[in-house]
């Protein structure tokens, strides 16, 4: 970023951090007035005091030739060095900047700057910002400190305040000096205020907007707030016409009068401007209406007095444990006796069951219980059931015939039965 230019040699208050600036400007282009631009802007020296005014722009530059001569020329002799410089700034004993600073540099070999609009609550007390530059070629470092005293303004807060997008400018591009007088003398010619100071400035990547594609050089877009302090100007309330505002809805272009005398230099997006008057104090307070959801007053809590009265829990213990096991008891004593009592016995059951039935029972448990006997010993002889010499209807055994007399092929598998 290039220092400013048109701050005449003479002015006592152009870099000695009083934030009052003075610019003439040709006829040929805004008329011939004299332009009072509330706006810091400083050169970096080490351990420098600046003095800004609450809620007004502040603009401090951390050029990189400054910084040059902080780290020895390694180069040969002849060659002119061009190392790659990072800043990195903080306050003091903390990790980060206070709110309303930030800092901007896009690429190592650009000049960082930090911008932004102090705060009334930090009027009066000294904010120290370590600055803290990085050779990328030597990875040697620099540190400065920058010392911020931030004093009142008696003419601000201006009442009237209008924000402007630009959507043809970046941020860097945007607080160089001879560009913001631009926009500000632009501002003037449309608003003819006796003061007109730039309050804040923000990137539109700050306010949620998407990086914009690296073709065509295209920016990002930059809100500029600036406060005056007469009511606005007829073209800045054309905005607020509905047909303009039906064209804003429609995603078109406003109709503004006043938008040639910004166009040669500056791109600004009608339908984004915010218009700002603190001279109509707006009531916070809202009335409480009580309804769904509010519980009435109740008034005073009052809490229990200490003497308690005793309470008698033998009620409660009996409807809570004796009542349901007496219960259980019951349904207990009407389970046992239809499990225990209701039995028909073994004899009844084979009574009542065929002999043909139970013979067969008979077998299976026999044949069962000769089985679980063979897995025990498997060298005993054939299990008299697989022989056929027992009856089927009674169940007598029948002496087995002797293997020596008959001969195993031509053995009957079962006798006939008289």
């Amino acid at each position: 970023m290039q220092l400013p230019r048109w701050w005449e040699p003479g002015d006592p208050c152009a870099w000695t951090g009083q934030g009052r600036g003075t610019r003439r400007m040709s006829p040929a282009t805004t008329g011939t007035f004299l332009l009072t631009v509330y706006t810091i802007f400083s050169k970096v020296h080490s351990d420098r005091n600046v003095y800004p005014s609450a809620g007004v722009l502040f603009v401090h530059v951390l050029e990189r030739e400054y910084f040059k001569g902080e780290f020895p020329p390694y180069p040969k002799p002849g060659e002119i060095s061009n190392d790659p410089i990072t800043f990195n700034t903080n306050l003091m004993g903390y990790p980060d900047r206070p709110g309303w600073l930030r800092y901007i540099q896009r690429t190592p070999y650009s000049d960082g700057v930090l911008y932004g609009s102090p705060t009334a609550e930090n009027v009066g007390k000294p904010t120290i910002i370590e600055i803290t530059a990085y050779n990328r070629r030597t990875f040697e470092t620099a540190r400065h400190n920058l010392i911020i005293n931030i004093m009142s303004a008696e003419d601000f807060p201006l009442p009237y305040q209008a924000e402007f997008f630009i959507k043809n400018m970046n941020v860097e591009e945007m607080l160089a000096s001879e560009v913001l007088g631009d926009f500000l003398g632009a501002v003037k010619n449309v608003w003819q205020p006796e003061r007109l100071n730039a309050i804040n400035i923000t990137s539109a990547l700050d306010r949620g907007g998407r990086v914009p594609l690296p073709i065509n050089d295209m920016k990002e877009g930059v809100y500029v707030m600036v406060g005056a302090d007469v009511p606005f100007s007829s073209c800045l309330r054309e905005v607020e016409n509905p047909q303009n505002q039906l064209r804003c809805s429609q995603e078109m272009e406003p109709v503004i009068t006043c938008d040639k005398k910004f166009r040669t230099q500056f791109y600004i997006d009608w339908c984004k401007i915010s218009l700002v008057d603190k001279t109509k104090q707006v009531s916070t307070y809202q009335e409480v209406i009580r309804g769904e959801g509010i519980l009435p007053d109740g008034g005073e809590y009052k809490p229990p007095s200490d003497s308690l009265k005793s309470r008698d829990y033998y009620t409660d213990f009996l409807i809570t444990l004796a009542v349901p096991s007496a219960v259980a008891l019951v349904l207990f004593l009407i389970l046992a006796y239809i499990m225990c009592c209701r039995r028909e016995g073994v004899e009844k059951r084979n009574m009542q069951t065929p002999d043909i039935q139970l013979v067969h029972h008979s077998a299976i448990q026999k044949s069962t219980k000769e089985l679980r006997d063979m897995s025990k010993n498997r060298e005993i002889a054939w299990p008299l059931s697989t022989l056929p010499v027992f009856h089927p209807v009674t169940g007598e055994l029948i002496r087995p015939l002797h293997a020596d007399s008959y001969e195993s092929t031509n053995m009957p598998l079962m006798q006939t039965q008289q």
